[in-house]
């Protein structure tokens, strides 16, 4: 997910933006980004099933590419790789920083994410997508659910996930789908937003 996120109901005005690696995370490299519209965008992920040093690997080069991008949220294959892997860190705003400039750092991993109990009422977020770059449109998703998913060792847990972060794991969790942030647009809003990335480009 794009590191600039504006939700437009609840916490008015309330940005996130993008930062510095966690400095637990080492070792990391930098993995290429795909952007649509690749079809590999569109193939459903498969279950991890081996936690070992080589998913560490994967998960801490995730870790650097989405704090590089800069962004809040990726999923796996958005670097090509087709297992289904998120990795989220909100970084949201120090409240200790009277000068608004530093972030809670706190990188999470989701692996085999799994959702249930959706919450009747619905969020609205200003959406953005590494692999939709620099293009932002208005995204209705439950406000809450629960997720069920395995750590880097394999070990199950559990969470009621709200606000920004329920968002933000819906979001990702449709790339394990094969399904982008674009998608929940109409066909007309779809079309823009794509004839605005082709414009990009082609300014580039």
């Amino acid at each position: 997910m794009k590191g600039r996120w504006r939700k437009l109901y609840g916490r008015e005005g309330r940005w996130v933006d993008g930062g510095p690696a966690s400095s637990y995370l080492h070792a990391m490299a930098l993995l290429p980004i795909i952007e649509t519209p690749d079809p590999r965008l569109r193939v459903i992920s498969k279950p991890v099933e081996t936690f070992d040093a080589e998913l560490k690997t994967l998960i801490a080069d995730m870790f650097e590419t989405m704090y590089d991008a800069p962004g809040i949220g990726l999923a796996a294959i958005q670097v090509g790789v087709a297992k289904r892997i998120l990795v989220i860190d909100l970084q949201e705003p120090d409240p200790e920083d009277e000068e608004g400039k530093r972030v809670i750092r706190d990188p999470r991993v989701f692996i085999n994410p799994v959702f249930s109990d959706f919450s009747e009422e619905h969020s609205v977020y200003q959406e953005g997508c590494l692999s939709v770059p620099e293009q932002y449109a208005e995204v209705t998703r439950p406000a809450e659910v629960t997720v069920d998913w395995q750590d880097a060792d394999g070990r199950h847990h559990q969470e009621r996930m709200t606000g920004l972060m329920a968002t933000c794991i819906q979001h990702e969790h449709d790339h394990l789908e094969g399904i982008l942030f674009i998608d929940h647009l109409s066909r007309l809003k779809r079309e823009m937003v794509l004839k605005k990335l082709a414009k990009l480009r082609k300014a580039a």
